[in-house]
């Protein structure tokens, strides 16, 4: 039951990371908010380890791992899919990408963590896709008629976004399997922002307005996502197969949709409310008990 309660919490936040992105956008450059989400993310986790005596990793090589973990979960990642969607990659096209994302863990895990995947789970996995290629189908048919022109790099950068969260969820299963999360949580985002901050002052010009839309973005960013998110992401990693913890990910482009439509007034259309029943479909099957 817990376990399921978690999963449900980290969909619903996970999901609004894609609305804060569009809040943040009008008042900073998408780099430089990472930037400042990720240290902001690194001194809290470190204050609540402190606060509640977390053990803190001992060796060198722990560090070493947390560090690299940071670098693929959150650094390389979110740089590379916000910088992209910046760039002009359309919504419909970054969720289908984002939908290889628990094919290709699957796969990986079954290569590199020996993971045995029922065929139940097989199949939800493809019905996942399929339900992710039918939610973005309109917004997909608008890019085959209006071509790809242009953005080609970006694409090519989301994809790279992409495989670096997929090795990432692997890299916590097979070396961060024990130690306070909480603690390690601090050097991943050390990690990212080792990152994210070369590239801002390299590309931006570091804009943060600091108006009170801005900081509120900032504030769901930290808390709800780098804390809140982040460390269910963590604890169903560790409770499971990677496999299941990423099928998580289908639900994401159909919630973002539905929260677009309530907050932004966004139009839900036909495909994306058929897509998400099928996606649902997939993820019971991926993540349902043998």
């Amino acid at each position: 039951m817990l376990d399921r309660l978690a999963a449900a919490i980290f969909v619903f936040l996970w999901s609004t990371g894609w609305i804060v992105a569009k809040v943040a956008a009008a008042h900073a450059d998408p780099l430089t908010f990472l930037a400042i989400r990720h240290a902001l993310a690194a001194s809290a986790f470190a204050l609540v380890a402190l606060a509640c005596g977390a053990a803190w990793p001992r060796t060198g090589r722990e560090l070493l791992h947390a560090f690299i973990s940071g670098i693929l979960l959150h650094g390389l990642y979110l740089a590379g899919l916000w910088w992209a969607i910046g760039q002009g990659v359309p919504a419909g096209l970054s969720g289908i990408i984002a939908g290889l994302q628990p094919l290709l863990t699957g796969l990986f895990a079954l290569l590199l963590l020996k993971e045995r995947l029922g065929r139940a789970q097989m199949i939800g996995l493809a019905i996942g896709f399929a339900g992710i290629l039918i939610a973005v189908s309109p917004q997909f048919a608008d890019l085959a008629r209006t071509g790809t022109a242009g953005i080609a790099f970006p694409v090519l950068v989301n994809l790279v976004a992409m495989l670096s969260v997929t090795l990432g969820t692997l890299y916590q299963k097979r070396f961060l399997a024990e130690g306070d999360l909480r603690s390690i949580a601090v050097f991943q985002y050390l990690g990212a922002l080792a990152v994210t901050l070369p590239m801002a002052m390299h590309l931006e010009e570091m804009r943060f307005d600091a108006t009170l839309p801005a900081i509120a973005a900032m504030a769901w960013s930290v808390i709800g996502l780098s804390m809140g998110a982040v460390g269910l992401l963590y604890y169903l990693i560790r409770r499971g197969q990677v496999s299941r913890a990423a099928s998580l990910i289908y639900m994401m482009p159909p919630l973002v949709a539905v929260e677009a439509t309530l907050i932004f007034g966004e139009a839900l259309s036909a495909p994306m409310v058929i897509g998400t029943v099928i996606v649902v479909a997939g993820v019971y099957m991926v993540n349902r008990k043998r």
